[in-house]
């Protein structure tokens, strides 16, 4: 009886193993397919986890799915900085920038799996983190035209790909240290999108949709 109840107390704190250790698989593969690509082995992100390939494999049948719960996991956390921004600061081009800022420190270049067409396009979930990363981010660009502080040239597939850009390493083995880089470099970009603008940009707004579309 004894140890039926030491093993019913034993469950709970395993379970809560097990999802520190998915967590830590997940932030330690987004990390790994920012700076490498999403073809590093995968015996390389169980080290830089800090678990065995056992558990690795035992959450992530294949690279497939795990690249595909890396890409959920930045799109789901993203889409919600842009909420709360938009929600607590009361200057909108101050949310943007806060938003642009946070954003990168979640490593949103690791969404470049997602664009390159790595899934399959209409998989339900992934339709509904996209759709909900789109209108909270969208939200914030609103506001933001609708304050006249940001430029009117500019849309939400601009602000995307200059994240994904910022957040990934320049090419070379000795470029991988470029974080502290990131957000001054970001700065300067926000400064460029402040309005009135001062000079015009080729080509049209670059939107959600247009990331969407195959070349």
């Amino acid at each position: 009886m004894v140890g039926s109840v030491a093993i019913e107390q034993q469950r709970p704190r395993l379970r809560a193993d097990a999802s520190r250790n998915r967590e830590r698989i997940v932030t330690a593969a987004r990390e790994a397919f920012v700076e490498h690509g999403p073809d590093l082995p995968l015996d390389e992100i169980a080290r830089r986890a800090g678990v065995g390939n056992a558990t690795l494999y035992r959450h992530f049948a294949d690279r497939g799915q795990l690249i595909r719960t890396v890409t959920l996991s930045v799109m789901d956390r993203v889409a919600q900085r842009a909420e709360a921004t938009l929600a607590e600061e009361p200057d909108a081009f101050e949310a943007l920038r806060r938003f642009m800022h946070e954003a990168a420190d979640e490593r949103i270049g690791a969404l470049c799996t997602l664009l390159s067409g790595a899934f399959e396009e209409d998989d339900p979930e992934l339709v509904v983190a996209g759709d909900h990363l789109t209108v909270a981010v969208q939200a914030l660009i609103d506001s933001a035209h609708r304050s006249g502080q940001l430029r009117t040239d500019v849309a939400s597939g601009d602000l995307m790909v200059a994240l994904s850009q910022l957040t990934r390493p320049l090419p070379g083995t000795a470029c991988f240290n470029t974080d502290r880089f990131a957000h001054r470099h970001l700065q300067l970009f926000l400064d460029g999108l402040r309005a009135p603008a001062r000079s015009q940009l080729p080509g049209s707004a670059v939107t959600f949709e247009d990331l969407r579309q195959k070349s």
